[in-house]
């Protein structure tokens, strides 16, 4: 089975699910990066999905900084006077050309990649001195906690497809620990400061939370089907994660982040 990416960028849903991730996820990313950025710096954004992340660097390092988008599909990607887009397979290709960086972001992309130590070495070795590699996954090792459901049966589908859907991201190499091995990874590569940050919040049926849930499900159907979970349990999901009498935890959110020394 191919590894790597499970989602599709080019599904209907892509639009929604990177807006998706990007109202939950920016504000928690920008409290971590805009401490380590400053006027003129060089920054590569590393799988850079719908761009939210890339020009937030773009904004706060200036005309006079460079940001380096990357994504092996950077269709939703849009440069700018100092922002570049460039296509790259992390896997694969060595570090985009611009570097050293003074600041390298990756979020929800190597918990994915078969190869993540190779490519997170890539990534200290582009490292300018001095310079900061932020790390971002969800730690997906633990059933999210359903809080409140309709019913006992509508908590237990919940968990069901749940345990599909990681079962479909484990198949294509996904490594669903991984964020709880970012921070031993980064001071086994030599990074100093390392330190990491976790958040998780509850999300309610309707909220932008939960409507992951639903678009996920969407964009993995064919594997879940393949997997035993049939049409109607998905479609009965689905209205789960619209019901506001249903609520579960987020995934948990891991930021680690640590400097190369000088």
């Amino acid at each position: 089975m191919p590894t790597g990416y499970s989602f599709d960028n080019h599904a209907a849903e892509a639009d929604a699910q990177l807006a998706t991730l990007e109202a939950f996820l920016d504000p928690l990313t920008g409290a971590r990066l805009r401490p380590l950025m400053r006027a003129g710096a060089t920054c590569w954004e590393a799988g850079a999905g719908g761009g939210s992340v890339a020009r937030l660097m773009a904004r706060a390092i200036g005309p006079e900084g460079r940001v380096v988008a990357s994504d092996i599909d950077p269709s939703h990607l849009t440069a700018a006077d100092n922002l570049t887009v460039v296509r790259h397979d992390a896997r694969t290709e060595p570090a985009p050309a611009g570097g050293p960086y003074d600041l390298i972001h990756a979020r929800l992309l190597l918990l994915h990649l078969p190869e993540r130590r190779k490519v997170l070495a890539e990534m200290v070795s582009a490292l300018a001195p001095g310079g900061w590699l932020v790390v971002e996954e969800f730690d997906c090792t633990a059933p999210l906690r359903v809080l409140t459901a309709p019913t006992d049966d509508a908590a237990k589908l919940f968990q069901q497809v749940m345990e599909a859907i990681l079962g479909v991201l484990h198949d294509r190499g996904a490594d669903l620990a991984w964020a709880q091995n970012v921070h031993t990874e980064m001071a086994l590569a030599g990074l100093t400061d390392v330190d990491t940050v976790t958040h998780s919040q509850s999300w309610t049926g309707g909220s932008s939370g939960a409507a992951l849930h639903d678009l996920n499900s969407r964009t993995l159907e064919p594997r879940l089907l393949a997997a035993g979970i049939s049409l109607e349990q998905l479609r009965a999901f689905r209205q789960l994660s619209r019901d506001p009498a249903f609520a579960s935890l987020s995934y948990q959110f891991v930021s680690t982040r640590g400097r190369k020394a000088l």
